[in-house]
């Protein structure tokens, strides 16, 4: 679960995949030397050709368990507690600022973190700062009512039936336009709704518990509790029937359907498309991109059929889903029970202030960024990593020239492409203003507050020009991303620590850390989505039809032997729905070995360390970048939603299908479990 629904950014490919001096203060965990390799969390009892990630990382598994209060431990999650406590630090000083300006700044950020941290005041609100939104929905008498009183919601960020936000036109990416994207569910997939196994009946039967136990919280009697989970499933049953799954979603073909207004009307002539623009506050609104015309159509249907006290009923529901995890303890606890402890197998929460932290850091992300990259981030850093982003954009150059299973004028358009691939390092350069934000001291409305501040900025773009100075990310983001429609690779601050990047590493494992970072990102330019836009980010088809047909074939492979890989018992990655990380998994690592094989040129090869040579330790920092332990109900989460495989099939899926693997681990044979003889490894970028 997300802290809150503000808008959704299209077509991002993440990759979820120093030391300095001067006037930059360093985070104490910063400070301490980390060593290159830590060899200490290797299991060299492992043949690596059985499994490479394990012989990297089978004691830290062993050594380090899953924390009670997470879904997995990982070095994303190191990280990402690390940076807490430097997050903390900015917090808590403008937390305590007495005297801070009204309006400033430092005054938003402590009371919107103090509100959070008083339990005393949220037990006793209860669903109080609720009153005047359930008040809405409860004077509902129409459909035109429900409508318009969806419209209200959708103001603080909270989309029942579809997410309206803003995004650049696929086909003409200098402009912004509204774009509609299905919603309504409960569960994280449609699929959700209709499996079979007992594992998923499993969880569907635990929704139903927990839509009942959340009605009975709204002091509903428990047969009315269950008479209204019953019809929220019917409803979200209903509109799970006609949304994408998945992987269409991920089709930028399929989700392109720019209409008017006028005619979404006649698509969907249940729902009064332009009253509700007018509702929302946005009457200038003529035309947008309906993502699934389908799930709109069959919205408009279920209109003029399901009755409007269901309706009510859905709306409750989805009001108190959104607001639940920042209301007194009796509805957080539930909400925690179902969203974290059942799907995700969590055992408990984690400490409030860490709560607190994340969703006040997402709410004035930029304006905690501020504050974290002058304390934390020097000027050094960034130009380090535009050195070596520079150097990874010649490695892929170089392999997009040599390769041969594309012609010479698909090449030459995903060279003009490269060239204009634009690179954000660190932060941004002008930071946005918080100041139209109303911070109180209650904390479910600063969040609600919070929504409607994130929708009325991010929906002010509509119909005007491109921004491309903003980042969909805050510098204190521990990831990475490419966007299509902007060709652009984005890398926030806080992703430049160890393992990822180390100034006391050699280059070998900086550039099977960062290094791959970046090529990973670069490639999602080139993988199954992003080679369908071009060197301007519009959704343009620039390549041959035979090499189209060549990428499919090169691609199936990679495809099929996804598939195969086996995560639980009988569930397996679908490799279709991970092709384009898998790509720039690929992609990545082979463009960052490139690369640190080119910085070697007039070099000695270097010296072993710690018994590796150093195209070996390019390999383990690949491998310990992606030290991940997950809990059952999470991975199997995550192998039916997620567009990423597993940490495990991540590291063992991408080295096998890598020539520079075997040379660098020539014990790897043929007869080992992952080996892959060479008419079976994927040539792609």
């Amino acid at each position: 679960m997300k802290y809150a629904i503000s808008f959704f950014i299209a077509g991002i490919a993440t990759i979820m995949f120093s030391g300095c001096t001067g006037n930059v203060k360093e985070s104490s965990e910063v400070q301490k030397v980390y060593p290159a390799i830590e060899t200490g969390n290797m299991d060299t009892s492992i043949n690596p050709g059985d499994d490479f990630f394990m012989y990297v990382n089978g004691n830290w598994v062993k050594n380090n368990p899953i924390p009670s209060d997470k879904n997995s431990w990982s070095a994303f999650a190191e990280i990402s507690e690390r940076n807490r406590t430097d997050i903390k630090s900015i917090i808590e000083n403008a937390a305590s600022q007495k005297d801070a300006a009204e309006g400033s700044i430092s005054m938003q950020i402590g009371s919107f973190y103090n509100a959070g941290m008083d339990t005393s005041k949220i037990e006793m609100s209860g669903i109080e700062p609720l009153n005047e939104l359930f008040a809405k929905i409860e004077s509902i008498k129409s459909v035109d009512d429900v409508q318009s009183v969806a419209a209200y919601l959708q103001k603080f960020g909270i989309g029942p039936f579809f997410y309206i936000f803003p995004n650049s036109d696929q086909k003409n990416s200098e402009m912004v336009i509204a774009n509609l994207f299905q919603s309504g569910l409960g569960l994280p997939d449609r699929d959700y709704y209709f499996r079979t196994d007992p594992a998923s009946r499993n969880i569907l039967q635990a929704y139903n518990d927990h839509l009942k136990k959340m009605f009975i919280l709204l002091k509903y009697s428990e047969e009315s509790a269950a008479k209204n989970a019953q019809t929220i499933m019917n409803i979200e049953t209903r509109l799970a029937k006609v949304s994408f799954t998945n992987v269409e979603n991920q089709d930028p073909q399929k989700t392109y359907n720019k209409v008017t207004i006028d005619d979404l009307a006649k698509l969907a002539p249940g729902f009064d498309w332009k009253a509700y623009m007018v509702n929302i506050g946005y009457p200038q609104i003529t035309e947008v991109n309906a993502y699934q015309p389908a799930f709109l159509k069959e919205l408009g249907r279920m209109m003029q059929t399901v009755p409007v006290e269901d309706w009510k009923t859905f709306l409750k529901w989805n009001l108190i889903n959104q607001a639940a995890a920042y209301l007194s303890s009796d509805f957080e606890k539930q909400n925690f029970d179902f969203y974290h402890r059942t799907l995700s197998g969590q055992e408990k929460p984690e400490s409030r202030w860490k709560r607190v932290l994340d969703v006040t850091s997402g709410s004035l992300g930029e304006a905690i960024g501020q504050l974290y990259v002058k304390e934390y981030f020097p000027p050094e850093a960034k130009q380090k990593m535009i050195v070596l982003v520079g150097n990874l954009k010649q490695s892929l150059k170089q392999r997009i020239e040599n390769l041969s299973w594309i012609g010479s004028e698909t090449k030459k358009e995903a060279l003009a492409k490269l060239e204009k691939m634009n690179v954000k390092v660190g932060y941004p350069d002008k930071w946005r203003d918080y100041s139209g934000l109303k911070v109180t001291d209650s904390y479910v409305t600063n969040i609600l507050n919070s929504g409607k501040f994130e929708f009325e900025y991010s929906m002010n773009k509509v119909g005007k020009p491109v921004d491309r100075t903003e980042w969909g990310m805050t510098p204190q983001t521990v990831n990475a991303y490419y966007n299509p429609s902007l060709n652009e690779i984005v890398f926030p601050a806080a992703i430049l620590q160890p393992p990822f990047f180390n100034i006391n590493a050699d280059d070998a494992v900086n550039y099977g850390g960062i290094g791959l970072v970046i090529g990973h990102e670069m490639t999602h330019g080139f993988d199954n989505m992003g080679r369908q836009f071009d060197k301007d980010g519009n959704l343009h088809d620039w390549w041959t039809p035979e090499d189209v047909k060549s990428f499919n074939e090169h691609t199936q492979v990679l495809v099929d032997e996804y598939n195969k890989f086996e995560v639980l018992d009988s569930l397996y990655i679908n490799g279709k729905l991970t092709l384009g990380e898998n790509i720039a998994d690929l992609g990545g690592a082979t463009v960052a070995f490139n690369a640190y094989r080119l910085s070697l040129a007039g070099k000695p090869e270097p010296e072993l360390i710690d018994g590796f040579t150093g195209n070996q330790r390019f390999f383990l920092s690949f491998g310990q970048i992606w030290r991940n332990t997950m809990r059952e109900q999470e991975l199997r989460k995550r192998v039916l939603t997620d567009e990423h495989s597993p940490a495990r099939f991540r590291v063992n899926g991408t080295v096998f299908n890598m020539p520079e693997f075997y040379a660098a681990f020539p014990q790897v044979k043929p007869g080992d479990r992952y080996y892959r003889d060479e008419n079976m490894r994927p040539v792609i970028w």
